[in-house]
């Protein structure tokens, strides 16, 4: 099932591509236009301000990944293409040594035992108050003193 933003944004990549040029549009499938247009939101409208460059018009982010996908698929040299694989690479490979790092097996126990002291050092201090009987000797006491 598709999700109302990607609706949205198939909506906002046929419209850009009505402002591409027609030799750029055969390039892509004709099977991908066409799932596009059956899938798109016919009820959200979409215009682009000519007066605007295309890096400042307002694009949904599904927007910006579906027309990256296309450039990369269709429109990029194949110097290009290398270029955003080899970027693709790194980010995926830079994201799963976070993963590793964060949910490491080996640190995960690690970090127990410093808790537990940290723990240990806020406990409640119990103040023992003195009876009635006691705090009218004090007082006394003092009184005597004086």
């Amino acid at each position: 099932m598709i999700t109302k933003e990607y609706a949205k944004a198939y909506k906002e990549v046929i419209t850009i591509l009505n402002y591409v040029p027609e030799a750029d549009v055969k390039k892509i499938p004709q099977e991908k236009i066409n799932f596009y247009r059956s899938n798109m939101d016919q009820d959200y409208e979409y215009m682009i301000d000519e007066t605007k460059q295309f890096e400042e018009q307002e694009l949904l982010e599904e927007t910006k990944a579906i027309l990256a996908n296309i450039f990369r698929d269709y429109w990029a040299t194949p110097y290009q293409k290398e270029r955003i694989e080899a970027k693709e690479r790194y980010d995926l490979k830079k994201a799963e040594e976070e993963k590793r790092e964060k949910y490491n097996p080996d640190n995960i126990f690690k970090n127990k035992y410093v808790e537990h002291e940290s723990i240990d050092a806020n406990l409640p201090i119990e103040i023992k108050r003195k009876n009635f009987f006691q705090r009218l000797i004090v007082f006394i006491k003092k009184i005597i003193k004086r």
